[in-house]
């Protein structure tokens, strides 16, 4: 579904990426881990197509087709979404009205998944505005949903919620990724970046990936990556490279 080859990444005039390969088959979710400042979200917000993130090498492919210099709608619209790690407030739309725009007809479905997400008294607030960080973080799920993307992209999805959202975020992204079905039926994959690992327990991950100072150094089993990072700390997957 994914496939990114030799991706070199420039945020102004530093270098943030320096040659990622990266590939995601249909019905595949991985997880990528990594410290902080190491390239992560950059990685994330190149894929969906975000202007500040320039690619000076390198293409990124969707289902085969190149994407490196499609704008974000046409992405969207071919499929891709992302939970945001830290989204915008935007004052004068409503939560609702954002979800009708992009249910692509099927607005009937909206107060359901709303429901199901405790999002209901929501959906007539400006979006984020007052919001809590398990509030925001829901919304977002929320908005996939209505979505549907085939493949989905979560920066840090635990982050700044508390044990109960985690599990109902989890369990909602898990069924966003068709987690409920053999992987040779799933028709969705996904790509999520987590720091804590807490996702892991709601999301059965089938490769990991650690990035330091934009380059992946490491694949392999997601929990046993995750075990080691508690254990010794990033620099033993320096230290072990298994490319």
């Amino acid at each position: 579904m994914l496939k990114i080859e030799n991706l070199k990444v420039r945020i102004g005039d530093r270098e943030v990426l320096h040659g990622i390969d990266l590939q995601i088959n249909d019905g595949e979710t991985h997880v990528l881990m990594g410290p902080n400042g190491s390239g992560k979200s950059t990685l994330l917000m190149t894929i969906m197509g975000f202007g500040n993130y320039q690619v000076t090498e390198g293409r990124i492919l969707y289902n085969g087709k190149d994407i490196t210099s499609m704008p974000i709608d046409e992405r969207a619209k071919l499929g891709i979404g992302m939970l945001f790690q830290r989204p915008p407030t935007i004052s004068g739309l409503k939560l609702g009205k954002l979800l009708s725009a992009v249910a692509g007809g099927k607005t009937g479905d909206i107060p359901g998944y709303a429901r199901s997400m405790n999002m209901e008294g929501f959906l007539e607030r400006d979006i984020n505005k007052g919001f809590s960080g398990g509030e925001i973080k829901r919304s977002e799920v929320l908005q996939l949903m209505v979505q549907r993307p085939d493949f989905v992209m979560a920066d840090e999805p635990e982050s700044g919620v508390d044990l109960e959202n985690i599990s109902l975020m989890g369990n909602s992204i898990a069924r966003l990724l068709q987690k409920d079905m053999h992987i040779v039926n799933r028709q969705k994959s996904g790509l999520i970046i987590t720091h804590t690992g807490y996702i892991l327990n709601y999301i059965e991950a089938d490769f990991g990936h650690v990035m330091i100072d934009g380059m992946i150094r490491c694949h392999g089993n997601p929990r046993e990556i995750l075990n080691v990072i508690k254990e010794k700390g990033y620099k033993e997957c320096l230290a072990c490279q298994q490319i």
